[in-house]
C-alpha cells in the first residue's frame, strides 16, 4: 500500500513538470519578439485582445451576462 501511495504522489510532480514544459516550447519561439518594442507591444495587444475575445465568446456560448 505505501507504494501505492508513493506512485500516486508522483503524479503532481509529472503533471507540474509537462505544464512547464509544454510552456517553455510553446513561449521560447516566440521571447526574440519582445526584445524590440514595437513587436513587444504588437504582441502583447495580441494575447490582450485573444483573451478579450475567448472572454466574449465564452459568455455568449454559456449565456451569462455582461457585468
Amino acid at each position: 500500500m505505501e507504494e501505492f501511495f508513493a506512485n500516486i504522489s508522483r503524479y503532481p510532480r509529472y503533471f507540474i513538470s509537462f505544464t512547464l514544459g509544454i510552456l517553455l516550447t510553446f513561449f521560447s519561439p516566440l521571447l526574440p519578439m519582445f526584445k524590440r518594442p514595437t513587436t513587444a507591444i504588437a504582441a502583447i495587444a495580441l494575447l490582450v485582445s485573444g483573451f478579450i475575445l475567448l472572454s466574449f465568446t465564452l459568455r455568449a456560448m454559456l449565456g451569462l451576462e455582461a457585468v
